[in-house]
């Protein structure tokens, strides 16, 4: 019954914005701190960005700040992210993850393993 949706993902050219959201079911939706990762061809999965359990406070990678926001609608158990001047170094498909224990602020360190909860993928592309 467990099940984190993403939607979102696509095609767009560099310089372009996208959003993607993350519909979770069959948990407490307020109880678990959300995120996205990512991970393209050949690379190790990465965290992007955090969002606290009450959507207060929110982390990312250097290489997003500034660029892509995070933000969660409890009221809807949403999880959002707003990509804006996407860079083709930004293809990859991500991932939203749910975690119970993990505070938001030390997502960066997350095992992959770790992570209790992962969506399936939506796959993002950025051209040239």
């Amino acid at each position: 019954q467990l099940r984190l949706v993403e939607s979102g993902g696509g095609l767009v050219q560099a310089g372009g914005s996208l959003r993607l959201s993350c519909t979770a079911s069959g948990l407490t939706f307020s109880e678990y701190t959300m995120g996205w990762f990512r991970q393209a061809p050949g690379k190790e999965r990465q965290f992007v960005a955090s969002v606290t359990k009450g959507g207060l406070s929110t982390y990312y990678r250097d290489s997003v700040k500034g660029r892509f926001t995070v933000s969660r609608d409890n009221a809807v158990n949403t999880v959002y992210l707003q990509m804006n001047t996407l860079r083709q170094e930004d293809t990859a498909v991500y991932y939203c993850a749910a975690d119970q224990r993990t505070p938001a602020s030390v997502w960066y360190a997350l095992r992959q393993s770790a992570v209790d909860y992962w969506g399936e993928g939506t796959p993002v592309t950025v051209s040239s």
